[in-house]
């Protein structure tokens, strides 16, 4: 669905169209990385070009190049009790657009391709906006396919593939000069290869899918000349997967170009049917135990992205126009996650505490 995803909206106006008066190019770059007690996991380093031009008056293309570099160690089983292989990768990315602007909306193509050492995914998708009369009101919808292909260097299998379909139906409605809305219904269904191959106790379904629900509302403060951006994400899949995201991210200029913008997100899920905690689990015991095999569960796993959490990331960004053409900025970020911390039932208690910091920095031009 990331090919799908609709911008951040700005309070206190509508959604209404328009050509872009210049084009934009800027550089970014992100450091990621993260650990758990005892062990240092990923480091990610991964630096991006964004750019958008209009051409010939009524179109804009926008794309964003990127080249993601991986080292560290990723767990075989489950990392609250086990080693971990090293690990290093490089993905090669870029996410184009076309999008023509119409008279009462907007219709966008997409194209989206991602390659690395044992992945290749490719993505099309189309978008759509329509508004009202009085321009207070935007319909807009999406619909997305992809398909992708999985070579482990661990031969585990060869040129398996998943083929994915996703749907996207949302409305924003511009409530009062300084509030605006928007309600967003999601469904993505896929089949193929949705297994990890690096892990010996992972053998998924090979049907997928998810529903989802977001509402977002953001409002304008005339005295600060701040904004508040709040917004809600439910999700439920065919793993049984339950999962609540609430964000609230605020919008501050503070005079001579310069904005500060902090954020919070909590997030919480229940664990996929078919997950299995090692440490609790008592019918496989730990991911050691002799004679334990497919044959006996055939749907099954460890992974820890499959168990009952809870998280916390806090963000800071801060951002600054240099005169007419130039801007710069910087995000600083931290995530926890925690079994303790999930809502509407227990956490898995086998889950290794994880926690993630990454930053992010970006120049633009615009002329």
């Amino acid at each position: 669905m990331a090919a799908l995803a609709l911008p951040g909206l700005l309070p206190g106006s509508a959604n209404a169209e328009s050509t872009p008066g210049g084009s934009m190019i800027g550089l970014r770059n992100l450091h990621y990385r993260e650990h758990q007690p005892g062990l240092e996991r990923i480091d990610v380093n991964s630096p991006s070009l964004v750019f958008m031009t209009p051409l010939a008056g009524e179109w804009v293309f926008s794309g964003t190049l990127v080249t993601d570099n991986l080292s560290g160690a990723s767990p075989r089983y489950h990392t609250a009790i086990s080693g971990a292989s090293v690990m290093q990768d490089r993905r090669n990315a870029s996410d184009l657009r076309l999008k023509r602007i119409l008279n009462n909306g907007s219709v966008s193509f997409g194209l989206a391709n991602s390659n690395e050492n044992d992945y290749h995914s490719t993505a099309l998708s189309i978008q759509g906006a329509v508004d009202s009369e009085d321009r207070n009101t935007t319909w807009q919808w999406g619909l997305g396919g992809a398909r992708d292909t999985i070579n482990p260097v661990n031969l585990a299998v060869r040129n398996e593939h998943k083929r994915s379909f996703d749907g996207l139906l949302g409305v924003v409605r511009v409530l009062t000069p300084a509030d605006i809305a928007q309600l967003n219904l999601g469904y993505s269904a896929g089949h193929g290869y949705y297994s990890d191959p690096y892990k010996t106790f992972d053998n998924r379904p090979r049907e997928h899918s998810q529903t989802t629900l977001t509402a977002k509302w953001n409002h304008h403060f005339s005295d600060s000349d701040g904004s508040s951006r709040l917004s809600y994400r439910y999700a439920r899949d065919s793993y049984q997967v339950r999962s609540h995201t609430i964000s609230e991210e605020y919008v501050q200029p503070v005079g001579n170009g310069w904005t500060l913008a902090p954020a919070l997100r909590y997030y919480t899920q229940s664990a996929a049917r078919f997950y299995a905690d090692p440490n609790y689990n008592p019918v496989l015991g730990p991911p050691f135990l002799a004679g334990v095999s497919l044959r006996a569960h055939p749907i099954l796993s460890l992974d820890q992205r499959l168990s009952a959490f809870g998280a916390l990331t806090v963000e800071f960004k801060v951002s600054k126009q240099l005169g007419a053409e130039w801007s710069a900025d910087l995000k600083l970020s931290r995530y926890q996650q925690r079994s303790s911390w999930r809502l509407f039932g227990n956490g898995s208690p086998g889950l290794a505490p994880l926690t993630a910091n990454w930053v992010e920095a970006g120049i633009y031009r615009q002329w």
